[in-house]
């Protein structure tokens, strides 16, 4: 409690009645819920073993907030409120950096896509995000993540993995490292699109998890939060991310893997969601590669998680011995899911188009 009333101090709040709450089911960021002075807040402290800079965090916020106060100023953006230095940051030696936004009343966040019409708002309102954002130059955009979603940098550290890795994890994950082997195709084709033109760089979320969406009561999106992921980046990244985590029913925790469907229904709510803002910003090549949107990021996370689990759990970490290992078989058998209803989603999606 005294760290926190330490870092109210640098915005000028005093409250002895200081009332807390620790929110979010975010794994990155510590998010609290605050009540001071009969006003409410949200205060994150930034994880800077995951972002060493802050700054080009605060950077990418303040240029994106002035950019839509002046071309789209309906738009509600969450903008970080300035300390009593005027600065967005507040740096508490030998704690760390810490940022604080307005709470927005009659909002709500979700952690688990429930329905259909869930699914396309999110879808929306990300689309909205980077289409109100398409007038920044791309140039400006910090890079908070370097390589974030680089599939061909995930397939080369899965392959030195394989090389000097613990030797009895490879051996148990035989049958997983020849699936990952046996779909690299996936990341010969995103090499294909990162060299194609047609491929547009904009200004992507990259973190498309449903619970980064603001809703009011009647479950419609208001705007999209979290933005420390804000980078240049393909459309692929936002709708393969919300594939990724909208399709399924369950997470990439979960270790029934009968429970791991794809819902063609979810399918074609973050598609129409996404093109009812972006159909005109799209590129018709970038339109057919809604299906490889989803292949590209179901597969990299199952990369990352199966390297993760060779390398002995130093990246995630891991709350049990196989918590790794099952992570990546959950996505690689989310993939096949996927691609085993292929001619189906892409035959309806083009009506959508």
């Amino acid at each position: 409690m005294q760290l926190l009333q330490n870092v109210l101090s640098h915005y000028g709040i005093k409250d002895d009645a200081l009332q807390t709450e620790t929110i979010g089911s975010g794994l990155i960021h510590h998010t609290w819920k605050l009540t001071a002075n009969g006003k409410q807040f949200i205060l994150q402290q930034i994880n800077q073993q995951v972002f060493k800079r802050p700054e080009d965090i605060a950077f990418n916020l303040q240029l994106i907030d002035e950019y839509l106060k002046q071309h789209h100023p309906a738009y509600l953006f969450t903008s970080a409120l300035p300390a009593t230095d005027g600065s967005t940051l507040v740096h508490i030696k030998g704690e760390g950096y810490y940022r604080m936004f307005p709470f927005i009343y009659g909002s709500h966040t979700i952690d688990v896509v429930e329905t259909k019409e869930q699914a396309y708002e999110a879808a929306r309102q990300f689309g909205k995000f980077t289409k109100l954002l398409s007038g920044i130059s791309i140039h400006q955009i910090k890079i908070t993540l370097p390589s974030f979603h680089d599939l061909s940098l995930r397939y080369q550290q899965f392959q030195e993995a394989l090389l000097n890795g613990n030797k009895q994890r490879i051996n148990e994950s035989k049958e997983l490292i020849q699936q990952v082997l046996a779909y690299s195709s996936i990341e010969n084709e995103y090499q294909q699109i990162i060299h194609n033109p047609a491929f547009k760089l904009r200004v992507t979320h990259h973190d498309t998890k449903i619970s980064n969406v603001l809703f009011n009561n009647k479950d419609e999106g208001l705007c999209v939060i979290d933005l420390d992921t804000v980078m240049p980046g393909y459309f692929i990244s936002d709708v393969g991310d919300m594939m990724r985590t909208y399709l399924s029913p369950v997470s990439e925790e979960e270790t029934d893997f009968s429970k791991i469907i794809v819902r063609e229904e979810f399918y074609y709510s973050i598609v129409d969601g996404y093109l009812s803002e972006m159909k005109d910003e799209l590129t018709e090549t970038e339109k057919k590669s809604f299906f490889f949107a989803g292949q590209f990021m179901m597969y990299m996370q199952a990369i990352r998680f199966l390297t993760d689990y060779i390398n002995e759990d130093v990246y995630y970490g891991a709350k049990y011995p196989l918590h790794n290992y099952n992570r990546a078989k959950n996505q690689l058998i989310l993939l096949e899911q996927l691609l085993q209803k292929k001619e189906l989603l892409n035959k309806e999606t083009n009506a959508l188009k």
